[in-house]
């Protein structure tokens, strides 16, 4: 007969609970660190606010006689930290990545509140310098960049977009020639011009269907970055975006906080520039604190610093978080942009007139010269007017033993309807050989990213994919540039879908706790389907007869006949290996290196295939 003691049994329960207890937080993680003033003494009673970036659930401690704290019980993933210390500038950091088992220990240098106040020990030491764009930390694998949150909002033009911060990074300049964040910055690094890098919103990539370029200037205002990750290398990947092989610009948003806040700002400036923004932040509400929200809106009034380019923008966003528990959030954001400009295409000033006006001439307040004709260079001939949208929905949960999902469905609309004045003086009033042009470029995109990842103490194995479908709808119509009528066949006009699918797989190998390997495979395929409309100057009449202009009558050049529209469909596919590594020689030091192929979306012009004429 068997006979086992209750105190057998419970002996063996008491060992199996605790290697469960053991087992579970060895997959969790610990953060500890150091807070220092400005003179590198440490700071106690300072409090430290630990908040995971995707569920959004925070844990606080306060710093002890020597200015440590430590934070445990942390599920593994990235995280932001806020401290805060009477006295004090609030200091931040982000994109601390925590590992299963692992403790990570994060030294912070704390600033003094006042932008105009420095102390002097040894030396001086201003909270510019303290809160300065930083490169790279310690577990970085690439060349980056990080602008931060504190740097913009005390250091950065309240108008400035995104083509300013990015100018922090070395190597790299942006181009507006009408003041800061009044128009169409474009921004070169290394060499590589705008359309050869990937840019995000919150991990989205975004750009214009017809190629690579950004028109972010009208996507993602002032106020409405929070901060920048500049990654000047291919990236590895699981890092989703169209021309990767340049770098990735990757824009944050504001985070939701558990305090609630109200602020309304208004700016004057250079050129007649006026700022007018309200930014509210509900703080944690609800059953459970489980909800919270902000939002801004604004509206930006400009001369501009050329003469007569007018700028009038409207915008405004939100931002709602749901955190369902401890490892798991729904994240909704919306944001709206309108913007009306004058800013002409061609006529830029002739040395003559620089001299004359000075160099900021570009238009003139007056439709019609002495004689009667028309002035090619009023502002009033030149005519943009620019509506975006940007939307997503986002679900992140963290499954427990290492395992973590991340999903955002997207859609982002960009509608350029333009007016502008193509030729020079004179200007040509007939439809015979009009100077106007009537053009759009826009288009609706709607995606998906999506990424699975498993955590165990050897490594981090991510597998996932980024799905985009656009229609894109460009046409160029010439037209008379006072009463606006076009012509009845454009320079051309063409609406497409692009369907672009990038699957991935990556494995983040901890070969030791100094040296961490990362490879990968991505597939880039892109799908084209284009119709191209009959044309006086691309595809022409497909077919028909081409009738010429009769300058003497008044008539435009017509086609007779022929096919509505020419189809092309085109497939690009390309595998790209990815492959990187960090060793970590000292505390202080480390060393990386990286190896990737890239690839970039191919522009509507490119030769394609004809199937079908319609």
């Amino acid at each position: 007969m068997l006979k086992v003691s209750n105190r057998r049994i419970s002996v063996f329960a008491l060992t199996l609970f605790v290697f469960l207890v053991q087992m579970q937080a060895q997959q969790n993680a610990t953060m500890n660190g150091t807070v220092l003033d400005q003179a590198g003494k440490s700071l106690p009673g300072a409090t430290v606010e630990v908040r995971n970036d995707a569920t959004g659930v925070a844990k606080s401690a306060t710093t002890d006689s020597d200015g440590r704290f430590s934070v445990t019980d942390l599920s593994p993933g990235a995280y932001s930290i806020r401290v805060a210390a009477p006295g004090f500038a609030l200091a931040t950091r982000s994109g601390a990545q925590l590992n299963p088992g692992v403790t990570l220990d994060v030294p912070i240098t704390m600033s003094v509140e006042s932008v105009a106040t420095s102390i002097t020990v040894n030396e001086t030491i201003s909270m510019a310098a303290a809160t300065a764009p930083s490169g790279n930390t310690l577990e970085a694998l690439a060349a980056r960049t990080e602008v931060s949150e504190d740097f913009i909002r005390n250091f950065m033009s309240p108008v400035a977009d995104y083509s300013e911060y990015v100018n922090y990074a070395p190597g790299t300049f942006s181009i507006n020639a009408n003041g800061i964040g009044l128009g169409q910055g474009k921004t070169f690094f290394r060499g590589f011009k705008d359309g050869q890098y990937s840019m995000t919103f919150d991990g989205i990539p975004f750009e214009d269907s017809n190629d690579p370029t950004h028109h972010s200037w009208a996507q993602f205002p002032s106020g409405w970055t929070a901060s920048v990750d500049f990654d000047r290398s291919p990236g590895l990947s699981s890092e989703f975006g169209p021309a990767n092989f340049g770098g990735s610009i990757n824009l944050q948003s504001p985070q939701l906080f558990p305090d609630p806040d109200i602020r309304v700002t208004g700016s004057d400036g250079s050129f007649n520039t006026r700022l007018l923004q309200l930014d509210a932040e509900s703080g944690f509400f609800g059953p459970g604190k489980k909800n919270s929200f902000l939002m801004d809106m604004q509206q930006l009034l400009s001369d501009g610093y050329q003469t007569f380019n007018y700028q009038k923008r409207v915008a405004g966003y939100g931002k709602y978080q749901y955190r369902i528990n401890n490892r798991s959030s729904i994240t909704l954001y919306g944001g709206l942009v309108d913007i009306w400009t004058n800013t002409p295409d061609t006529n830029n000033p002739t040395r003559a007139q620089v001299a004359q006006f000075g160099d900021n001439f570009l238009s003139t307040s007056t439709p019609f010269l002495p004689n009667g004709a028309p002035d090619a260079y009023f502002y009033g001939y030149s005519k943009y007017h620019v509506q975006t949208d940007f939307d997503y929905a986002s679900y992140n949960a963290d499954f427990g033993e290492g395992w973590h999902f991340d999903m955002k469905l997207y859609t982002t609309r960009y509608w350029n309807k333009q007016f502008l004045q193509k030729g020079g003086n004179p200007v040509d009033l007939s439809l015979a050989t009009p100077t106007g042009v009537d053009k759009l470029n826009g288009f609706r995109r709607a995606g998906d990213t999506a990424v699975l990842s498993k955590q165990t103490k050897w490594g981090i194995f991510r597998t996932g994919i980024w799905y985009e479908w656009a229609y894109t709808d460009r046409y160029q119509y010439p037209s008379n540039l006072v009463t606006e009528l076009n012509t009845p066949f454009p320079n051309f006009h063409e609406h497409f879908i692009t369907q672009t699918t990038h699957p991935f797989a990556e494995y983040e190998w901890h070969l030791a706790a100094k040296f961490v390997v990362t490879v990968g495979l991505k597939d880039a395929n892109y799908a084209f389907n284009l119709n191209q409309y009959q044309d006086t100057n691309t595809v022409l009449c497909l077919g028909g007869k081409l009738v010429a202009a009769n300058k003497t009558a008044n008539t435009p050049p017509v086609c007779a006949g022929g096919a509505q529209f020419v189809n092309h469909r085109v497939n690009y596919n390309s595998w790209l290996p990815n492959a990187a590594a960090r060793y970590s020689i000292k505390s202080n030091w480390s060393v990386y290196g990286q190896f990737a192929e890239g690839s970039q979306i191919p522009p509507s012009n490119v030769s394609m295939s004809r199937e079908a004429t319609f």
